[in-house]
């Protein structure tokens, strides 16, 4: 099939998955009877079920089973919080405006939009030019400013509403900001990410874990993105539900005890060594990749093994699942490895789980910036003789030849390394001063002889202090439920063949009802039977829908069918129920009294359909 029909078909197949999320209520454009506001989404009833019902499992799946320390922080953050992190000065995309309307428009989106269409639909498209056009794609997220702003002009890239020119990229900050009580002076920001809650809680946390390492803080909330032109519909929105994971470890010792339960997983993976050459992702064995060290450590691994069971148990295909490590130039440069769960939809391969090794940054940061030490202690069984590197700025020699600079000069003397220290120690004493590079003055100064003090001691110590490392799952709760409704997405024909029929085939997990109750003809003794069943149900937690309407039982079937409800009980007789799933739509015949337990047995996962199927009696429609 050529380019063009399969953007086609995938378009055509988005907007009847669309179609029937909207029409049924999953959900819906924000503030819809005032035209709605772009990146803003309303859940209706079916799509809070499910969210719920993502949640709940999240929860089970990692805090109950890892046994972690779940927290609930405001959404509201103060900027110095922020500012220690880096979000208020790098948090940032690249924009360009409409020169003559002002409509502002995601730089980047624009280039990748315009070379996408380019190899989609163009079919005279020169291989030379094919292949330039790919390549950009491969290094977008690497170009400066400058090289985004060449690219679009080279290409002649308008604006897309109206053709008008475009201006230069410039950077504009994601986050929304307010201030926090009414005299204005305490700024602040809604969170762009849940993680830092976590972060500046690190040391009650320790104690409350009895100062003990590793362990894990968990974290379900909002965060907000001033996103400069949102699309693609729950993909990317401006309020958002993230469910984080900070799983803390000493950066000596990142082995995990659980690590042999994953080990054998097979999955899609993509390290960047197969990206780089153009090759395609390939199932590897976590157990593999940990060992041959392209995945970086044991904790990492047995992570990316467990989300790869968190999203295959909700529905997510397992063959539209791949985990691509970051490339050298995506990564911060602090990270030790990141790898993003990418689940493929119709828009292409989506980032929706991002499992990364921060080292130690984040804990550092709000070190330096608080004053307040964010830190994990090892107790030696006996004390332990260690040289120390002992650097001692001559704080009035540096103040006379530094003056205001003093503070960044003695911070910079106080950061050296040991070999950076030794020398320039070597240096003092041959030559009497040395150079320095001093990065937070962007300058190189002369240190004298007189200005600084560098020894080694050795020192008896009774225990170890060190900054924990950081390994981060981060969970966009929108874009796997987004991805998890296409994989569930199906037709078939309806029984007398003249229409097609959409359904959702969620596994009873997430299902946002799990059964639903119909009398199979409006009688006063089969509806009585109705409510009881019900009333059994609701005994059991188990969500339901009655429908006691006169309507035909195919077209009941059909309705709860595109709710994605897997199982439906129709009372048709005094003494036994017909039990129907929703896929296969083969039927069971169950007695009154055992309903509610079956239909507990299989949502719960206690036993699947085949299970019953074998156990009671098939019943033809």
């Amino acid at each position: 099939m050529d380019p063009a029909q399969e953007a086609q078909n995938r378009e055509t197949f988005r907007q009847a998955v669309t179609n029937t999320l909207e029409r049924r209520l999953f959900y819906i454009p924000s503030f819809k009877i005032y035209r709605g506001v772009a990146g803003l989404y309303d859940y209706g009833p079916p799509g809070c079920a499910v969210k719920s019902n993502v949640l709940a499992f999240w929860r089970q799946h990692f805090v109950l089973e890892e046994n972690m320390l779940e927290v609930d922080c405001p959404c509201v953050t103060p900027e110095v919080v922020l500012k220690a992190s880096g979000h208020v000065d790098k948090f940032t995309d690249l924009m360009v405006k409409d020169e003559k309307t002002g409509t502002c428009y995601r730089a980047d989106h624009l280039l990748k939009d315009f070379c996408k269409d380019k190899l989609e639909r163009d079919p005279n498209l020169p291989a030379e030019k094919a292949a330039e056009f790919r390549h950009v794609l491969a290094v977008l997220d690497d170009l400066s400013s400058e090289e985004l702003g060449a690219k679009i002009k080279e290409y002649g890239i308008t604006a897309p509403d109206t053709k008008n020119p475009l201006s230069a990229p410039y950077p504009f900050n994601l986050m929304f900001q307010t201030s926090i009580g009414p005299s204005g002076v305490s700024p602040g920001y809604m969170r762009p990410e849940t993680a830092q809650g976590i972060f500046v809680n690190f040391k009650d946390l320790y104690y409350y874990n009895g100062n003990k390492l590793p362990f894990a803080a968990a974290q379900i909330g909002q965060a907000f993105r001033n996103e400069i032109s949102p699309r693609q519909g729950l993909l990317r929105v401006r309020e958002f539900t993230l469910a984080e994971i900070e799983h803390f470890v000493d950066p000596e010792d990142k082995s995990h005890p659980k690590f042999p339960d994953v080990a054998n997983l097979e999955f899609l993976m993509f390290p960047r060594e197969d990206q780089v050459a153009g090759r395609s992702a390939r199932r590897i064995n976590i157990g593999e990749a940990v060992a041959q060290g392209v995945v970086n450590n044991e904790t990492l691994g047995y992570f990316i093994g467990r989300v790869y069971l968190f999203l295959t148990h909700l529905g997510i295909d397992k063959d539209r699942l791949r985990f691509r490590q970051h490339l050298a130039n995506e990564m911060a440069h602090y990270a030790a490895d990141c790898w993003d769960a990418e689940i493929e939809c119709s828009y292409g391969w989506i980032e929706c789980v991002g499992i990364a090794d921060r080292s130690a940054y984040d804990l550092r940061a709000h070190t330096d910036k608080s004053g307040v030490p964010l830190a994990a202690h090892e107790k030696f069984p006996e004390p332990r003789e260690v040289e120390k590197l002992i650097i001692v700025p001559a704080k009035k020699e540096l103040g006379l030849a530094f003056k205001g600079n003093q503070k960044m000069v003695v911070e910079a003397l106080e950061a050296m390394g040991e070999k950076e220290a030794m020398e320039m120690k070597e240096t003092l004493e041959s030559k009497g001063e040395a150079t320095f590079n001093v990065c937070t003055l962007d300058k190189v100064v002369t240190i004298n002889k007189n200005m600084v003090s560098i020894s080694k001691e050795i020192k008896k110590e009774h225990q170890r202090v060190f900054t924990p490392s950081v390994i981060e799952p981060s969970f966009g709760i929108g874009r796997i439920i987004y991805c998890l409704y296409e994989h569930s997405f199906n037709t078939r024909p309806s029984r007398d063949g003249d229409e097609q029929m959409n359904f959702f085939s969620f596994p009873p997990l997430v299902a946002p009802i799990k059964c639903t109750v119909f009398p199979l003809v409006q009688n006063q003794q089969y509806e009585e039977i109705a409510r009881q069943i019900a009333k059994s149900l609701t005994v059991y937690g188990i969500s339901y829908k009655i429908d006691i309407t006169g309507t035909s039982i195919g077209k009941r079937y059909a309705r709860t069918d595109e709710l994605g409800v897997p199982f439906a009980i129709t009372v048709d007789s005094a003494s036994s129920v017909t039990i129907r799933e929703r896929d296969s739509k083969q039927q069971i015949r169950v007695n009154v009294d055992e309903v509610a337990s079956v239909i507990k047995e299989v949502t719960d996962g206690q036993s699947t359909w085949g299970d019953v199927l074998w156990k009671y009696p098939t019943h033809s429609s």
